[in-house]
Formats: C-alpha cells, sequence, structure tokens
C-alpha cells in the first residue's frame, strides 16, 4: 500500500540505545500524560544515524514548554506501508517487514526521511516506509 502522509507536529523522548530502547523511551513519554486514550503515538526510525523517537501527536490545547518535552516534525510525503495486527506479540517481526518493504521499493526508498510506526490503536500497527 502507498499513501500520502501530512506533517505531523509531536513531542518526542529520544532513545539512548536505537530502537532497542524504545519501550524506555515510550514510556518515558508516556508518564507526562495522565490518559494517552484518544492520543497518536508513533515511533520513528532514522536509518542514517540510528536514532529512535517515541513521538506523540500534539494536540490544540497541549503545551510543549508545560510538557517539558522537544517538539519537531515528522516529514509528511509518500510512504509505503504495511500493517501488523496484534503488534504487541509480535515486536520481532518489525525489522523484517521494513526489510522486506525496502526490498520492494529499494529504488525509491527516501534515506532523508525517518521511517515511521503508526500505532493506531492497541492491536494495529502501520509501519511507513518513506518512499520517492
Amino acid at each position: 500500500m502507498e499513501a500520502i502522509l501530512e506533517a505531523i507536529k509531536v513531542v518526542f523522548v529520544e532513545s539512548a540505545n536505537g530502537p532497542e530502547g524504545a519501550g524506555e523511551a515510550f514510556k518515558k513519554l508516556e508518564s507526562r500524560f495522565p490518559s494517552l486514550k484518544g492520543r497518536k503515538l508513533y515511533g520513528t526510525f532514522q536509518y542514517s544515524n540510528a536514532s529512535y523517537r517515541a513521538c506523540l501527536a500534539l494536540e490544540a490545547d497541549d503545551d510543549p514548554d508545560l510538557l517539558a518535552l522537544e517538539t519537531w516534525i515528522i516529514p509528511g510525503g509518500k510512504y509505503a506501508g504495511e500493517k501488523i495486527e496484534n503488534w504487541s506479540e509480535r515486536l520481532g517481526e518489525i525489522p523484517q517487514v521494513f526489510s522486506a518493504l525496502s526490498q520492494n521499493y529499494q529504488s525509491r526508498v527516501d534515506p532523508e526521511r525517518p521511517r515511521i510506526e503508526f500505532y493506531k490503536s492497541q492491536k494495529e500497527l502501520l509501519l511507513l516506509l518513506p518512499i520517492h
């Protein structure tokens, strides 16, 4: 599947250990909010420098200064995607799915933009590979 994604303004916590530290980064991010109900969570991975960010989309009434978190914009553009159902039981499959997407779109991969994990729900994860 291919889709056009709008840019998304987020607050984030950067993992100290790349994707291996994703769980810890999400725990730090989630601890800043009383509830994540109805909120949009993303993980981003910049392949060029192996940096991983746990991200939460900002809403109109959020004040990033009060949250004491850095802000950033997840770049919009064209992405190739793959859905993973029951993702919490299948976290180990994420690298393989991104690898398969990269092979399928190898001549079109955009290395300047991050790979995105969009946690649509407790059950559904959308993996997005930036493409030209």
